[in-house]
């Protein structure tokens, strides 16, 4: 089975919602047999943002969606016992915001080295970056450090990271997003099956069953916890 999913590095539902959906895989009998392949599609949250944190994210938080330092306190601690409670040490409250870009050219980089297992091991290294240690993700020393320690060339990954290569690749998954009507993520296709946003592990179950049994070819209606440009469904 095949999961096609549009995702930000920077975006705590994309990253708890992906987490969800493998502990959900892992523990279901039915895919004791099953090989599952997952492909990150790219959506940056904001392709505008800056190389460095311009503040802190409680502060970000309580300006954006116009509440107080203590709501955006209390959402963010909520959102961070989201990722705990999938076995991910989140720190979302000390993230350091910054464009994504070179993150997503990066990735695309190890997708086309063709070895799966590598990239897997690339874009959970990426999420846990932002989320657990904190960096910022568009510091390309950085980024050199996490392909190089994941088992990618060092002078490869540099020259790519010098360059402008796949660039053009991470604009046109953002526009195959928008022509699928994608505009806010996590979105996971599995086989033909849509899933949105960071659903309860049941309701993943639900559609991952569905999508074996090719029960649907249409996005779902529902709608879990996502992000988009606007911002995170933090109700």
């Amino acid at each position: 089975m095949k999961i096609t999913y549009w995702s930000d590095y920077a975006c705590p539902y994309c990253y708890i919602g992906e987490t969800r959906l493998r502990n959900v895989i892992k523990d279901m009998p039915e895919f004791k047999d099953e090989e599952v392949e997952f492909e990150m599609k790219a959506f940056q949250l904001d392709p505008y943002a800056g190389v460095h944190a311009t503040g802190d994210t409680q502060t970000r938080f309580a300006k954006k969606y116009g509440i107080s330092m203590e709501e955006a306190g209390d959402t963010i601690e909520h959102i961070s016992q989201l990722g705990r409670d999938e076995g991910i040490d989140f720190k979302y409250a000390t993230t350091l915001f910054t464009n994504t870009m070179d993150a997503h050219r990066l990735t695309k980089f190890a997708m086309e080295k063709g070895d799966k297992e590598l990239t897997d091991k690339l874009t959970r290294r990426l999420y846990a970056a932002y989320f657990t240690d904190n960096k910022e993700l568009a510091d390309k020393d950085l980024l050199l450090s996490i392909a190089v320690d994941c088992g990618f060339d060092a002078g490869e990954v540099k020259a790519v990271l010098d360059s402008d290569k796949y660039h053009d690749e991470v604009v046109l998954d953002e526009r195959e997003a928008s022509r699928y009507g994608i505009h806010a993520v996590p979105c996971f296709i599995i086989c033909d099956y849509a899933l949105q946003g960071a659903q309860p592990a049941e309701y993943m179950k639900s559609a991952l069953l569905k999508a074996m049994e090719k029960e649907s070819s249409k996005v779902d209606e529902s709608q879990g916890m996502t992000c988009g440009p606007d911002g995170c469904r933090i109700g």
